[in-house]
């Protein structure tokens, strides 16, 4: 879609170029959706493209993800074999149910910024224990955890002029057996659900429960939990308010298969605690 208000597009190539942040701008990355519908308010679009940070970075500890990372980059990252986590991303990438465009285009950080609950980039990096670096639009940045930086349906702690620069996933994340679980109102919908239960390395479990709620939601057991020990941590976390509700699932539903899909993970990590 054209974005025919739009009166100056600036192509920063360094922190220091980044123009003062005014009402009417927007960032700009894949456009994936900020081209997808009129944006009457916007009169500058500030491209992050010409920045050139390193879309994927292995390091000792962490794996570093620009947040202009694309969808595409993401899923064809060669994973060692001892990061028997990794078949989350390639879930987590189809999750999207999108075109080979979107693929190619769509960025990590603009889906995390996005906030929406069906996010899978959310979904992903919550659930590896990701860290957010944001640089703020006075200078500066600070850190903050994926699962606590998307507050709510399309709302997250960014303020105006603030710039999500990459996420951290702690190689030990990417160590654990983990157990993927996604489901959709219709064959090709949106996520309705999408959990992630890992096994850490004390032998407890890392839940991640994200689509089916507003904002993704950890749990932490000490070890594998009974049934009815997940059932009721469950019932007890997330309140009937916190369930989304839209087109693709109504709370009652989403809170059904929520739990539904927790106990699978469950039953299904048990024996590899």
């Amino acid at each position: 879609m054209d974005l025919n208000t739009i009166a100056e597009v600036a192509h920063p190539t360094t922190r220091d170029q980044l123009p003062v942040w005014t009402a009417g701008d927007a960032w700009l990355a894949g456009g994936t959706w900020l081209f997808s519908e009129p944006q009457t308010h916007l009169k500058r679009l500030i491209d992050l493209t010409d920045l050139k940070w390193p879309a994927l970075t292995i390091g000792e500890t962490e794996l570093s993800i620009a947040a202009t990372c694309t969808v595409a980059q993401l899923d064809a990252l060669a994973c060692p074999p001892e990061w028997i986590a990794s078949p989350l991303i390639n879930q987590c990438c189809r999750a999207f149910l999108a075109s080979f465009k979107i693929w190619k285009t769509a960025t990590i950080g603009g889906n995390i910024c996005m906030s929406l609950p069906a996010g899978p980039m959310i979904s992903l990096t919550s659930a590896l224990d990701g860290v957010c670096t944001v640089w703020q639009a006075g200078g500066g940045e600070w850190k903050i955890p994926v699962a606590e930086f998307v507050t709510g349906d399309q709302r997250n702690v960014l303020a105006p002029g603030d710039l999500l620069r990459q996420i951290d996933i702690p190689l030990a994340a990417l160590r654990r057996r983990s157990a993927f679980r996604q489901i959709s109102l219709t064959p090709v919908g949106r996520s309705a659900a999408l959990l992630i239960g890992s096994v850490t390395s004390d032998g407890g479990l890392a839940l991640t429960i994200t689509a089916s709620t507003k904002r993704p939601v950890r749990l932490s057991f000490a070890g594998i939990p009974n049934g009815k020990e997940l059932r009721e941590t469950i019932l007890q976390h997330i309140a009937d308010d916190l369930y989304h509700s839209d087109v693709h699932g109504k709370p009652l539903w989403r809170k059904h298969m929520t739990l539904r899909l927790a106990e699978e993970i469950r039953v299904e990590l048990r024996g590899t605690a």
